[in-house]
């Protein structure tokens, strides 16, 4: 490539060189041959090749000029929409994402956001501005309106795409809205506009527009309708006969609130009353209920107590059925037991009184023989004496008695004692 620029440039050169000799005075008869220094023999070198290179540089530099400078593939953004028209045959085709492939000088691509947009109309929005709005009296005012717009993409089709205008706000929505505010705004007074009807005159615009613009694919989001501009004179008349109004008005909101409280204690009243009708009634047949079902209840109650109230006297009869058997059976038993003590007793009497009778027989019987024993054997007194106080008399000291015995003076004289062992018989045979 480089060789070949060489050559280029070099063939450029003497072609060059050739053409100023031949153009300069004198140089076909051979003046100033001396001021011309000859030039050396060069090789023929062919122009065609030379050209054809030239031609497919040039036009490559070109392509890639317009390549850089018209992309045929063009990356559309989220949110936006490209519409793509051909020049040869007026064809439109719709891309709403992805790649839009456009050749250069073919087809021509116009890109719209699909966002909301805003427009604002400043030219309304003063009365002293460049195209305020005229109301049915003839006065100028201004309106700061405000639209918020976006395009349809599913009204938009291709056929009406392709007479979508590339400036929707001047072409489309600026006009549509004019035609529309104007001419309602000259249907009403200014006081309608500024203060009675306003929330209609909004409404009534705001459908108008929606409409037309529906027609143009676009999607009408909503109008605000701000400040209400009007002539410095008119709207401090406009503002003193509002407030009148709005004295008026409260007055006349006042009397309706206080026909609206009056109705509402009537009301009240009303409910009351019919609350305490219904109370009464309620509790009447409440009352009513609950001697029904208390008479009801009593239909089973008084049975009941009645068949209690009987075993309640079964039970006592019962009880003291119960008390004199078991009365009539403690005094049996005691009955029989004081018999059968009496009867003990009478038998230890009786054998008590046996026993007495024999201790006493045997006594007597014993004190006889010892009689009839001592009578004949007197000494036996004295032994028996002296037997019974060894054990407990060492030393007995007495004066002498009749017979030598020492008892005598203790037992008698053997006559006295005699005539005790005749008593004694005598006692016993009385006995």
């Amino acid at each position: 490539m480089l060789l070949r620029l060489k050559s280029l440039t070099r063939s450029v050169r003497i072609a060059l060189a050739r053409l100023v000799r031949r153009a300069a005075p004198g140089a076909a008869s051979g003046d100033d041959a001396s001021a011309v220094r000859p030039l050396r023999a060069m090789p023929s070198v062919s122009l065609r090749p030379i050209l054809l290179t030239l031609g497919v540089t040039a036009a490559a530099l070109g392509a890639g000029y317009v390549i850089v400078k018209h992309p045929p593939v063009q990356q559309l953004a989220p949110g936006h929409l490209a519409l793509r028209t051909n020049q040869l045959t007026g064809d439109t085709t719709v891309w709403r994402s992805g790649p839009v492939w456009a050749l250069p000088g073919l087809y021509q691509v116009t890109r719209y956001p699909l966002q909301d947009q805003t427009w604002h109309a400043a030219s309304m929005a003063s009365a002293d501005g460049p195209s305020p709005a005229q109301s049915v009296e003839g006065l100028s005012i201004g309106l700061d309106l405000s639209v918020r717009y976006a395009i349809d993409p599913a009204r938009l089709t291709a056929a009406k795409a392709a007479s979508l205008p590339e400036r929707l706000v001047t072409q489309i929505v600026e006009p549509a809205v004019q035609a529309t505010v104007y001419k309602i705004i000259a249907r009403h007074t200014v006081r309608e506009i500024f203060s009675s009807q306003r929330a209609q005159i909004e409404q009534e615009i705001e459908g108008q527009i929606r409409t037309k613009l529906a027609a143009d694919g676009l999607l009408l989001r909503s109008i605000h309708i701000g400040k209400i501009d009007l002539p410095e004179d008119y709207r401090r008349g406009m503002e003193v006969l509002l407030t009148e109004g709005l004295s008026a008005e409260k007055m006349r909101y006042t009397l309706e609130l206080r026909e609206k409280q009056v109705k509402e204690s009537e009301l009240t009243a009303s409910a009351e009353k019919a609350r305490r009708e219904i109370a009464a009634e309620a509790a009447g047949r409440e009352q009513v209920i609950a001697a029904k079902a208390q008479e009801e209840a009593m239909k089973h109650v008084l049975p009941f107590k009645q068949r209690q109230i009987e075993q309640r006297k079964l039970e006592a009869e019962a009880n003291r059925v119960s008390r004199v058997q078991q009365a009539e059976g403690e005094a049996q038993a005691r009955r029989i037991e004081a018999a059968g003590e009496a009867e003990a007793r009478q038998k230890l009497a009786d054998a008590e009184a046996y026993r007495l009778t024999r201790v006493g027989k045997a006594n007597a019987e014993q004190m006889a023989a010892e009689g009839a024993l001592i009578t004949k054997h007197p000494l036996l007194i004295q032994k028996t004496m002296a037997d019974r106080l060894s054990d407990k008399v060492q030393v007995i000291i007495a004066s002498p008695s009749q017979g030598g015995f020492i008892g005598n003076n203790l037992l008698g004289s053997v006559a006295r004692a005699q005539t005790a062992s005749t008593e004694v018989d005598t006692d016993n045979t009385e006995q």
